[in-house]
């Protein structure tokens, strides 16, 4: 039995699968953003269209959408973190990390996505790339503490400069 694309560990047929052919809804966000995920391996950019809240369906290329679902080796998908999106919830968003090979080339896409429930319906209404945070090493120093590097100066006078 095929294993779900989305990262479950259960079959597609009970997982994922139902809910892109339309045989129940997801029941939240996460489940939405799992069985997109998984549709984009399948090829089933339709149900990318039909979960995308209407009003943010402006420019979708359903054409250039299914070329790139269809040439992409699909490599996994990480949930990093949910908020709120529950099923008594009506807004959702979900933090994930796809990757997939695209012309031989390993490619990561790290986004926030929010969801909105209407009429008991889970839709993705838009996203937001996470971009890597700097490495703060040590607390900050400010323009006149006295400079790090020993030499009695304030910051600014010094390594600050």
């Amino acid at each position: 039995m095929e294993q779900c694309a989305c990262g479950t560990g259960l079959a597609y047929a009970e997982c994922c699968q139902p809910v892109i052919k339309g045989e129940r809804p997801a029941e939240t966000a996460e489940a939405l953003m799992r069985s997109r995920y998984s549709a984009y391996v399948h090829v089933e950019t339709d149900y990318i269209f039909e979960t995308t809240h209407p009003k943010h369906r402006e420019g979708y290329d359903a054409e250039g959408t299914r070329e790139w679902a269809e040439n992409s080796e699909w490599q996994g998908l990480e949930i990093v973190s949910v908020k709120d999106g529950g099923k008594d919830d009506t807004t959702g968003e979900v933090e994930f990390i796809a990757r997939w090979n695209e012309k031989g080339e390993d490619r990561v896409h790290h986004e926030r996505a929010l969801f909105k429930k209407e009429k008991s319906r889970w839709f993705f209404t838009d996203g937001k790339a996470v971009t890597q945070q700097p490495i703060l090493k040590g607390p900050k120093i400010g323009r006149n503490d006295p400079c790090s590097c020993g030499s009695g100066q304030k910051y600014k006078k010094c390594c600050g400069k």
